[in-house]
C-alpha cells in the first residue's frame, strides 16, 4: 500500500469512528440513552491512529468515559483481526455476552466472534467418565462428599445439552468446588490427539473458533501462561492478529509474573496424587501398590505445606513470605526432597504400567515434572529472579519469578508490527503513566489521560480526619468502625467500609456491630467479606440499602454499584504496598542499584494507583453522589499526602466530621 493509500485509510476509520460516536450516528440510534462524550471520542480516535500505525498505545481513561467502546468501535470498524485481553473471566463474558454482540449489530459489522479461556474452564469429557467411574469401591477418591456427587450429577446432566462446554454457563456451580478439577483437564495430564473423546472435545473446538474469528475475546492469565507453556493457542494466535488489546491492564504485571515464572503448588502434587491412584486402580490394579505411591506424594505435598506455614495458624487469606524465610529450616528442605522422591518412585511405578493406557504416559510426565520442581526449588534462584512462598488454609506455592514483564512485552513487540492498546482507569499519577511503562518497557508508546467526565466537585466529597489513630496505633481499626458507623447512621447503609488487610476485617465488623446497635441503628446489616461468597454479598447489598459491606482486597475493584445504593466509601488506610513482600523488596533494591528513590516511586506510585481504584468504586454515573473517607491521618500531614490527593477526582475536601456528617445527612434526605 502507498503512502497515499495508508494516509486515505487512517482518515477513512478516523471519520468512521467519528460518525459512529456523533449525536446522530450509529450508537446513538441504537441506544436512547447514549450520551456523546468529548473524551470517549478522543479515546476512540487514539485508538485508531494505533490501528492504523501499528504503534503502541497506553491510555488511562476516567470512570464514565466508556473506555469499553472506545477500543472495541474502532476495533470492528477497520475490520482488521485482534485480540481483546481483560483481567477476568466474568469481564470476558460481559465483553463476549454482552458488549460485542450490541456493537456489532449497532454497527452492522458482519464480524466472527470468539470466546477464549483456559483449559480448567472447558469441561473434559474424558475426565467426566473417570470421575462417573471413582475410585477402588469402597473407596471414594474421586467424590469426597454428598455435596460433590450432587455438583457431578448436575454437570453429567447439562453435559448432555451444552455446545461449548463452558463450566460458567452452570449457574450455581462454585468455582471451589472440588468436583471442578476432576471434569477439567491441566496441561499436565490432557491426553491431546491420544484421547478417546479428541474428536469432541470443547477446548479444541473453542481453540479452533479463535482461529477463526475476528475479534477473540481472552484474559490476561491465558495470555501470560501461554507465553510461558504455549498451551492454550494464544501463541499460535498472537502471530495472525492485527492489534491486541488489553483492558484492565493495571492488573497485567501481577498477573505476568505470576505466569512467566516457575511455580510448585502443594495442591498440584496432590491432585497428581489423586489422579495417580485411581487410574491405577481402574485401568491397573494389582500391577503396583498405587495407594502406597499416592500416599506417599499426598503425605509429602501436605508436609511440604505445613512447612512452609511453619508457625502460621488460622490463615484467612494467602500470606506472602520471603524464601529465606523457610529455605534454611530442615523441615522444609526436608519436605522438598520428600516430595522430589516421592514423585520419582512415583514416575518408576507408572513406568510398569506404561502401556496400560494412554493416561499413564501422561502421569509419567508428570510425575518426572514434579520431581524436578521439586529438585530446581533446592537449587538457587535464576539471575534477575525473585523467590517466595504463597501459603493458604488450602495450600503452599513455590514461586520463581522475573520482578516485571518488561523482556517479554519488548520481545512480543518486536516479533511482528501490530497496534497495542493498554488501557485501564488507573494507569499511574503522572503524565508519563510510568507507574505502568516503566515495569512493562512502554515508555515508547504514546500516552493518553482522559479524566472523568463525571462532576465529581458537585457530587463528591473527601474527608480525611486528622485527629484520628495512625494505622500503626492499636485503637486505629476500632476508629475506622466507629467512624463508619457515625456515616452508615447518617445514611441508613449505604455504605462501603475497604481495608488494606484482611486481618482487620473481624474487628471492624465486630465493633461496627456493636456502635450501630448502641446508636440504634441495628437494623443496618452488617455484611463482611468470606462470610458468603463475593457475589452472594453484593447482591445482598444492592437489595438491601439499609446495609454496610466490609471487604478487603478483591472489593477495591470491578465492584461497580451505580445510583445512592452506595454513597460512602470508607478506606482504613493507605494502600501501601507491603514493604516485606518479596517482590517489592527485590524492586526496591533494583531502584537503589538504578539511583532511584524507593519511596516516591515504588510505594508512593502503588498506593497512588491503589487509592485511585478503591476511590473509584464511588461515583458510577453522572448523577451519583457519595462521600469518600480516608481514614488516615498522614494523607493530610505528610508531604506525600499531597500527591496522593492530587491522584484523586476533583473532590471537595471536608476538614470536620461534621461537616461530612452533613453532607451524608443532606444525600440521605433526596433518597
Amino acid at each position: 500500500m502507498s503512502t497515499t493509500d495508508t494516509v486515505a485509510a487512517a482518515d477513512a476509520l478516523a471519520n468512521a469512528v467519528g460518525r459512529a460516536f456523533a449525536a446522530g450516528g450509529a450508537l446513538a440510534r441504537a441506544d436512547a440513552g447514549y450520551v456523546e462524550r468529548d473524551v470517549q471520542q478522543r479515546f476512540a480516535q487514539a485508538v485508531a491512529l494505533a490501528l492504523d500505525q501499528r504503534s503502541a498505545l497506553v491510555a488511562e481513561a476516567g470512570t464514565g468515559v466508556g473506555k469499553t467502546f472506545a477500543y472495541l468501535v474502532p476495533l470492528l470498524l477497520s475490520g482488521r483481526r485482534a485480540l481483546v485481553s481483560t483481567a477476568t473471566k466474568s469481564l470476558q463474558d460481559q465483553l463476549f455476552l454482552r458488549d460485542l454482540p450490541r456493537l456489532v449489530q449497532a454497527l452492522s459489522v458482519p464480524l466472527q466472534l470468539a470466546l477464549l479461556k483456559g483449559r480448567a474452564s472447558y469441561l473434559c469429557l474424558h475426565r467426566l467418565g473417570q470421575a462417573r467411574q471413582g475410585g477402588a469401591p469402597g473407596q471414594p477418591v474421586l467424590l469426597p462428599d454428598r455435596f460433590a456427587l450432587r455438583a457431578l450429577s448436575r454437570i453429567e446432566a447439562w453435559a448432555q445439552a451444552t455446545v461449548s462446554g463452558d463450566l460458567a454457563e452452570l449457574n450455581g456451580l462454585d468455582e471451589r468446588s472440588p468436583v471442578i478439577p476432576l471434569v477439567t483437564s491441566t496441561r499436565e495430564n490432557c491426553l491431546g490427539s491420544e484421547c478417546p473423546e479428541f474428536a469432541a472435545c470443547h477446548v479444541v473446538k473453542a481453540r479452533r473458533e479463535a482461529m477463526a474469528a475476528d475479534i477473540v475475546v481472552i484474559n490476561h492469565h491465558l495470555f501470560f501462561a501461554d507465553m510461558a507453556l504455549r498451551d492454550s493457542g494464544v501463541a499460535e494466535l498472537l502471530p495472525s492478529v492485527d492489534a491486541a488489546v488489553f483492558d484492565e491492564a493495571h492488573q497485567l504485571v501481577e498477573a505476568g509474573v505470576q505466569f512467566l515464572g516457575t511455580t510448585l503448588g502443594s495442591a498440584q502434587a496432590i491432585d497428581f496424587a489423586r489422579d495417580l491412584l485411581a487410574l491405577g486402580l481402574q485401568q491397573a490394579r494389582g500391577l503396583v501398590d498405587w495407594q502406597a505411591l499416592a500416599a506417599a506424594c499426598e503425605r509429602a505435598a501436605r508436609d511440604l505445606r505445613l512447612a512452609a506455614a511453619g508457625t502460621l495458624h488460622e490463615l484467612r487469606g494467602t500470606v506472602k513470605l520471603r524464601w529465606n524465610e523457610r529455605s534454611g529450616q530442615p523441615a522444609f528442605a526436608e519436605a522438598l526432597n520428600a516430595l522430589a522422591a516421592a514423585c520419582a518412585a512415583a514416575a518408576a511405578g507408572v513406568q510398569a504400567a506404561i502401556d496400560s493406557g494412554p493416561d499413564f504416559a501422561k502421569l509419567h510426565e508428570r510425575a518426572i515434572g514434579l520431581s524436578k520442581l521439586a529438585e530446581a526449588f533446592q537449587q538457587a534462584a535464576a539471575e534477575g529472579h525473585v523467590r517466595w512462598i504463597d501459603v493458604s488454609p488450602q495450600q503452599a506455592r513455590l514461586v520463581e519469578s522475573p520482578l516485571d514483564i518488561r523482556d517479554m512485552l519488548t520481545e512480543q513487540r518486536a516479533r511482528a508490527p501490530k497496534a497495542w492498546v493498554f488501557t485501564s482507569a488507573t494507569l499511574g499519577d503522572d503524565d508519563a503513566l510510568s507507574w505502568f511503562t516503566a515495569t512493562t518497557g512502554l515508555e515508547d508508546a504514546a500516552k493518553l489521560r482522559l479524566g472523568s467526565p463525571f462532576d465529581y466537585a458537585a457530587h463528591a466529597r473527601l474527608f480525611v480526619p486528622t485527629r484520628f489513630p495512625k494505622p500503626n496505633e492499636p485503637g486505629h481499626a476500632v476508629a475506622v468502625a466507629l467512624l463508619a458507623a457515625h456515616c452508615a447512621g447518617a445514611l441508613g447503609g449505604r455504605t462501603f467500609v475497604l481495608t488494606t488487610t484482611l486481618r482487620a476485617l473481624p474487628l471492624v465488623a465486630q465493633t461496627l456491630r456493636s456502635e450501630l446497635a448502641a446508636a440504634g441503628a441495628g437494623h443496618i446489616e452488617v455484611l463482611v467479606q468470606g462470610t458468603q461468597p463475593k457475589r452472594a454479598l453484593l447482591q445482598r447489598f444492592l437489595v438491601q440499602p439499609a446495609s454496610v459491606l466490609i471487604g478487603s482486597q478483591t472489593f477495591w475493584e470491578g465492584i461497580d454499584v451505580p445510583g445512592d445504593a452506595l454513597q460512602c466509601v470508607l478506606i482504613d488506610k493507605l494502600p501501601f504496598p507491603p514493604p516485606n513482600d518479596p517482590l517489592i523488596e527485590a524492586r526496591v533494591k533494583r531502584l537503589e542499584a538504578q539511583g532511584c528513590n524507593p519511596f516516591n516511586e515504588c510505594f508512593v506510585a502503588d498506593a497512588a494507583v491503589a487509592l485511585k481504584q478503591g476511590a473509584g468504586r464511588l461515583i458510577r454515573s453522572e448523577s451519583d453522589r457519595g462521600l469518600l473517607v480516608v481514614c488516615d491521618p498522614r494523607m493530610a500531614r505528610m508531604p506525600y499526602g499531597a500527591r496522593l490527593r492530587a491522584a484523586l477526582p476533583p473532590m471537595a475536601v471536608l476538614n470536620e466530621e461534621s461537616a461530612a456528617l452533613e453532607w451524608l445527612a443532606l444525600l440521605a434526605r433526596d433518597h
